[in-house]
């Protein structure tokens, strides 16, 4: 039963009145009696219900006289929408006595059911009026409908723009990015003269919604209609209702048990002023005297949550690889293809007339998707980085049910930080009793007591805050050159535990590897066999600064490795130390970079590595670094491929994992089951 609304009716006059199916009239009898009136009576037909507070005397009906006070009220409500206007009809009788009759107030009465409805159980079907439709609650036993932002394109060959930027549809399979909502409305044909429906929202709302309509016409099947009559014909069947410039609009009673459909769209995701909720309102409204506006008298309201952008980690399964071809990286395009080949999955070249030069395909993006219970689509997101590749995701991946967005800064504000090498995400963890079913977002930021330290841009940060779901955590990562998190840390897939390992760049594990190869008699094989680079294994431990410089590195790693371990649940054996060593680069403030090539920088694809090739000392005619990583990795089911990136990658601060990105299925999991 909704709220009661107030009615006035004055004796010796006949009003009319529509009364929604479910909800109560409130009419105030002392202030609509004549002024001598001590009691009244009530009459009315059968499908008329009828209530008085305070209630009857007992034994008394309304029919005959009961006491009139200050605070006598009736209610009045129907449970049945009416076949004909004005076809039910109510009396109120006034008396000075119980048998002085001092005036006859009659009321006309059209039932009608309105219903305003979403898809608040997740079930993907509009059921009709839920009572929980008006809220939102997380959880397996929550409510509440899921709107997606519409921010892939429909065009495959006109100049690209997203489809949440278009006022018009003008492709019908525009219409699975949006929710359903339907207007379920039963009653006469017509509704009496004057009254009409109204759907309406706020202004801040409208800069995250806006509501089509179907106007129900049949589409058109002759094919060979012009394109440009297609055109005009899909946005008139899907005529735009609600929008920034249009917060209400007039809607069709359409009479009868009648459905009337609308596509709801979202326009943004949340964000650090942006909660995700919306909602949408559909009023009765009533007229009112000639010259003045009508008004409401019954509101029906349904709220969507706006699904978040959600990243994706190593431990899902892959679809798409993506690296890019210049003019010196043959070797390690040809491993790359090589390792994806063998995978079994499709790779994605962007060629150098595309990417210019800019061969870091993961700084400049990160792979996430969009889901509802209707329909779901990956959704890249754009670092405000914008390198040579800035072209690549917008003209590349947006495309019909592949979506894009990217979040804008100062290139005052945008450090090395604000490239995707500094994103990451968890495999799902369990945290002291609290699930991340979705694993938990790892950023890297200065160091909390640094105050010019560089930092992801706030406006990154905030939108990734704001997705709620995978909540982040900071680690520190200005201590090295470049700064991205992707230089000291990796998640590969296990068998057991927790079903996932955490590798952490490890300068204490490389020298424990030179240290035996020492103690074996091999301390002078040479890092970087061949090279210029070139040097003995006792010429690495015998300098004394090059390991004070490497345990600085350490005390950094260790640093963020007792976050991770507090933040992700993690016990030691989670953990895999993997042997890297640094340098620093006194010329960049000592922050550090990877001396050989970065190991734990690697490509996951299921449970096929792509690791940098790090060019160790030469045992038994193999690499020392390489064995190790084998009987590290490979007892958790794990390949290792070796990957020559040292010219091309190695050199330019970056390996593998920057060169590289994979568009992943999305979870099972579904988002509004999380326990918030």
């Amino acid at each position: 039963m909704g709220p009661p609304r107030t009615l006035r009716i004055e004796a010796d006059k006949s009003t009319s009145t529509l009364c929604v199916v479910g909800t109560e009239i409130t009419v105030h009898l002392s202030r609509c009696a004549p002024i001598q009136s001590k009691f009244f009576s009530v009459k009315c037909t059968s499908n008329v219900h009828c209530r008085v507070v305070p209630a009857t005397v007992a034994g008394g009906t309304l029919l005959s006289a009961q006491p009139l006070t200050r605070n006598s009220l009736l209610f009045i409500s129907m449970d049945a929408a009416s076949e004909l206007p004005n076809e039910s009809k109510l009396s109120v009788r006034f008396y000075g006595s119980k048998t002085e009759p001092l005036g006859n107030a009659v009321l006309h009465l059209t039932a009608v059911e309105i219903s305003l409805d979403v898809d608040a159980d997740r079930d993907g079907v509009v059921e009709k009026n839920n009572p929980n439709k008006a809220s939102w609650k997380w959880g397996p036993k929550g409510h509440g409908a899921i709107l997606l932002v519409n921010c892939d394109s429909e065009s495959y060959f006109l100049k690209k723009k997203l489809d949440n930027e278009n006022e018009e549809i003008d492709k019908v399979s525009d219409l699975k990015d949006m929710s359903r909502m339907i207007l379920r409305t039963n009653g006469p044909a017509q509704l009496p003269k004057g009254y009409k429906l109204s759907l309406h929202i706020t202004q801040t709302d409208a800069e995250s919604v806006r509501v089509f309509s179907s106007n129900g016409k049949p589409q058109s099947s002759n094919l060979s209609t012009l394109k440009k009559m297609l055109f005009k014909l899909f946005v008139e069947e899907y005529p735009l209702v609600l929008n920034k410039d249009e917060l209400a609009g007039e809607v069709p009673y359409l009479g009868g048990k009648s459905e009337l459909e609308f596509f709801v769209e979202g326009l943004r995701f949340p964000d650090k002023d942006f909660e995700g909720l919306v909602t949408i309102n559909l009023s009765l409204l009533e007229p009112s005297a000639q010259g003045f506006p009508e008004t409401p008298i019954f509101t029906d309201k349904v709220v969507f949550r706006v699904a978040p952008w959600i990243m994706t980690p190593n431990t899902l399964k892959p679809v798409e690889v993506f690296v890019c071809s210049t003019s010196d990286n043959y070797d390690f395009l040809k491993g790359m293809k090589n390792l994806v080949r063998k995978s079994g999955y499709k790779l994605k070249i962007c060629h150098e007339y595309m990417n210019r030069g800019d061969r870091w395909m993961q700084d400049e993006i990160e792979f996430g998707y969009i889901d509802s219970p209707h329909h779901s689509f990956p959704v890249v997101l754009d670092s405000p980085r914008d390198g040579h590749l800035q072209n690549f995701p917008y003209d590349v991946l947006l495309g019909p049910d592949f979506g894009y967005v990217t979040r804008y800064a100062t290139q005052e504000e945008v450090s090395s930080l604000d490239s995707f090498g500094n994103l990451e995400v968890s495999p799902p963890v369990t945290v002291n009793g609290k699930k991340y079913p979705l694993g938990r977002i790892i950023i890297g930021v200065a160091f909390p007591t640094t105050a010019h330290g560089r930092n992801m841009t706030k406006v990154v940060q905030d939108f990734l805050w704001a997705q709620k779901v995978q909540e982040p955590i900071a680690l520190y990562s200005d201590w090295l050159v470049v700064g991205h998190v992707d230089e000291f840390m990796s998640f590969v897939p296990a068998p057991d535990k927790k079903g996932f390992r955490l590798l952490l760049a490890s300068p204490d594990a490389a020298y424990k590897v030179f240290t035996n190869l020492q103690k074996n008699g091999h301390g002078k094989a040479k890092m970087f066999p061949g090279k210029e680079e070139e040097i003995s294994v006792d010429d690495i431990l015998s300098n004394e600064e090059f390991r004070a410089e490497n345990v600085y590195v350490q005390n950094c790693i260790d640093w963020n490795r007792d976050v991770l371990k507090k933040e992700l649940g993690l016990e030691e054996e989670d953990i895999i130390d993997l042997p890297i060593l640094f340098k620093v680069v006194p010329e960049d403030e000592n922050r550090a970079a990877a001396y050989y090539p970065d190991m734990v920088n690697m490509i996951v694809l299921g449970t096929n590595l792509g690791i940098p090739k790090p060019f160790g000392p030469q045992v038994n005619g193999s690499c020392a670094l390489e064995a190790e990583m084998r009987s590290l990795l490979e007892p958790l089911g794990l390949n290792c491929t070796f990957i020559d990136d040292f010219a091309s990658y190695h050199k330019l601060l970056g390996e593998v994992h920057c060169g590289s990105n994979v568009l992943r299925e999305p979870f099972a999991f579904k988002w509004w089951n999380l326990e918030l």
